[in-house]
């Protein structure tokens, strides 16, 4: 009976089926029991900024709490005095009191984050009370995620830009701790491009959320005077960190891509397709300042990939020139000139090797050598 159970395959859809909903089961406990922690911190954090202005206690009150609740609860975490302080912090952070000039629309976020949270900028629930954002958004992110958040962030719109990323893309903390600290929100959804006018909506809008400016290159370094192959060599060779940089939904096809334009043969730098968007995404690298020149040689590989490439269930390819540094306005100019949907972002490396050492270190063929004599 055993046997023929391991073969029969209504058996197997059956315990596929439990296993996913046992590992559903468990997802959902976790988020109650964040949620359930979030919500108690949110009160006492609460609780302390309130009697400490009700009753005229200072700081020192923290420390009482914290020892009277250590020695109630010994077996508990959570109640030292620096944490109880990150409790009030997180209130404040996120409380109207403190934050209400940030959710002004005349200072609008950089990165749309939807109409949901618009809804949220929205909320005029009093201090103390928990927010439809409290409810809705930061119970979705562990505490530790919220603690780096609000030491690294200075307002509320960069804050819940990290808090929406870490619940969409389910960052852990090392991955947010890095985000955080390459800037991430100052650099996505900002590179110039031409997608208003070049793409429908709302792959318009989308498209442009995807870019980062600068991209942050700092897993590789180079010589001083490096070229152009030299630099695709080395993001291939740290693909994996290249599309972690790139963000999330792209998705690698190939280097050099080789597409004919009648009887030329043109090879593209880097192809990319963005599963999200559901478009390709054709990536030309350059190794010096941005310049004009390079858009009509973009704009044709984005062209032949619409040809040539491009299905029906496909969206229209966009270009991204990723250049060692650009003028904005000058990019701005250049990209109204173009019919095809164009991004323009620079890039940023770790520190190069100065080409006075570069010949005093071994090659990797000098290196295996040695190695293969060893």
């Amino acid at each position: 009976m055993e046997n023929s159970l391991f073969a029969d395959k209504e058996y197997k859809n059956w315990i596929k089926e439990l296993k996913a909903r046992i590992r559903n089961s468990q997802i959902k406990a976790a988020v109650r029991v964040n949620s359930s922690m979030l919500e108690l911190y949110w009160s006492i954090g609460a609780d302390i900024v309130n009697k400490q202005a009700e009753n005229g206690w200072g700081s020192g009150v923290i420390n009482q709490v914290s020892k009277d609740l250590r020695g109630e609860f010994p077996d508990a975490q959570g109640f030292s005095v620096t944490n109880l302080e990150l409790m009030k912090r997180f209130f404040l952070f996120y409380s109207r009191s403190n934050t209400s000039h940030d959710l002004s629309r005349e200072n609008p976020i950089p990165y749309q984050l939807g109409t949901e949270l618009d809804k949220l900028y929205a909320s005029t629930e009093p201090i103390g009370k928990k927010s439809t954002l409290f409810n809705n958004l930061l119970v979705l992110v562990p505490w530790r995620h919220h603690v780096e958040i609000i030491r690294h962030c200075e307002t509320l719109a960069e804050a819940i830009f990290y808090v929406s990323k870490t619940a969409e893309e389910g960052w852990s903390r090392s991955t947010l701790i890095v985000n955080l600290k390459s800037s991430l929100f100052s650099r996505c959804g900002n590179a110039p491009n031409n997608f208003a006018s070049a793409l429908p909506e709302p792959q318009s809008e989308l498209a442009g959320d995807i870019l980062k400016d600068p991209y942050n290159f700092d897993f590789i370094a180079l010589r001083e005077k490096y070229v152009e192959r030299e630099l695709e060599d080395a993001l291939i060779d740290n693909v994996a960190k290249l599309l972690l940089e790139l963000g999330q939904g792209f998705a690698f096809l190939g280097r050099q891509v080789s597409v004919m334009a009648g009887s030329k043969e043109l090879f593209i730098d880097l192809l990319f397709y963005h599963v999200n968007l559901h478009c390709y995404v054709v990536v030309e690298l350059k190794a010096v300042e941005f310049d004009a020149a390079f858009m009509g040689q973009l704009g044709v590989y984005v062209e032949v990939v619409n040809q040539h490439m491009k299905k029906e269930i496909d969206n229209p390819t966009i270009g991204l020139l990723i250049c060692m540094s650009k003028d904005s306005v000058y990019a701005e100019y250049s990209l109204k000139s173009s019919s095809q949907p164009i991004g323009i972002s620079a890039y940023e490396l770790a520190k190069t090797v100065p080409d006075e050492f570069k010949s005093t270190l071994p090659s990797i063929a000098e290196i295996e050598a040695t190695l293969q004599d060893a």
